[in-house]
């Protein structure tokens, strides 16, 4: 007679080798590797609306700021919205001007001419406080008591005399600035004068032009701008650079290959590094180049208006 309790023992034996067997020969499930996070490509950029460009006289300004008129016809005739005021009224333009950016966001442009100028920076303080960008600010040959270029400016150029008596503002910008910003003194030379600096029509064609393109121009990393400080030499020409930015020097580079393949004048490059025109350069070593918001053109004015045009 058969054990029971051997046979139940044996059956138990073989269902536990059955079950080992079928384990081992299943293949162990694996996680499926997580795949790696794709960066979105950032969105393309689209144009801002037209800026509004408010332009203002100095003192005296009928007389002695025409120029100011010129550029707003010119700006007008380009199809901005381009007004020129008195300086005197400063604050009250500001008030509409940060109502009209409230209603209908749109890049502000301030320029002045003296005492303008300094109104410009006043502008661009009372839209500071209410948060608001300025997108461009050109002073021409602002009062000495303009104040400091506040962080909300995003570009800012002054083309001044230093050894002007009615304006000479020599404009800095406040501590911790990081946008764009260019200075020109062009008091070496000597056909510019205080009430003839606003009307070179050369710099108010590369205004117009900057203008055209300033909604175009994908924002730049204002980390990488380099503010520039010019003392224009006598019978030059006036660029209108934006800012400078750091390039690496290549083997074979030189002061003037540098300066031809960006299409910029040698004494820019020497100014903004403090370096001889002649200077040799190492590969590695950093160095200063102007940068164009848009192309120049092949050849440029002197930043004095034609004679008769004073």
């Amino acid at each position: 007679m058969i054990d029971l309790r051997r046979l139940l023992a044996l059956a138990a034996v073989a269902l536990l080798a059955l079950s080992t067997g079928t384990t081992a020969a299943s293949p162990a499930k694996t996680k499926p590797a997580a795949a790696a996070p794709v960066a979105p490509p950032p969105p393309p950029f689209e144009p801002l609306p037209p800026p509004k460009i408010y332009l203002f006289r100095g003192a005296m300004g009928p007389f002695f700021s025409t120029g100011m008129d010129r550029l707003e016809e010119k700006l007008t005739q380009a199809g901005f919205s381009a007004n020129v005021y008195e300086f005197t009224i400063c604050r009250w333009i500001g008030d509409r001007a940060i109502s009209s950016y409230k209603e209908a966001p749109a890049p502000i442009v301030l320029m002045g001419h003296s005492m303008g100028g300094l109104c410009s920076i006043v502008l661009s303080e009372m839209a500071a406080k209410e948060n608001i960008p300025i997108s461009l600010v050109i002073t021409i040959d602002p009062a000495h008591a303009t104040g400091d270029v506040p962080l909300n400016v995003e570009r800012f150029i002054n083309i001044y005399l230093s050894d002007s008596v009615l304006g000479g503002g020599n404009v800095v910008a406040v501590p911790g600035y990081r946008g764009h910003y260019a200075s020109y003194d062009l008091k070496e030379n000597a056909r510019v004068s205080h009430i003839n600096i606003e009307k070179s029509d050369d710099i108010h064609r590369q205004i117009v032009d900057m203008v055209t393109q300033l909604p175009r121009i994908p924002p730049q990393t204002q980390v990488d701008a380099v503010p520039l400080r010019y003392l224009v030499p006598a019978n030059t020409l006036v660029e209108l650079w934006d800012s400078g930015v750091r390039l690496p020097v290549r083997r074979g580079d030189t002061m003037e290959s540098i300066a031809a393949a960006n299409r910029v004048p040698l004494w820019s490059l020497a100014q903004s590094n403090s370096l001889p025109e002649n200077a040799t350069l190492t590969p590695g070593q950093s160095i200063i180049v102007p940068r164009h918001l848009t192309p120049p053109e092949p050849t440029a004015a002197m930043a004095t208006p034609p004679p008769g045009r004073r």
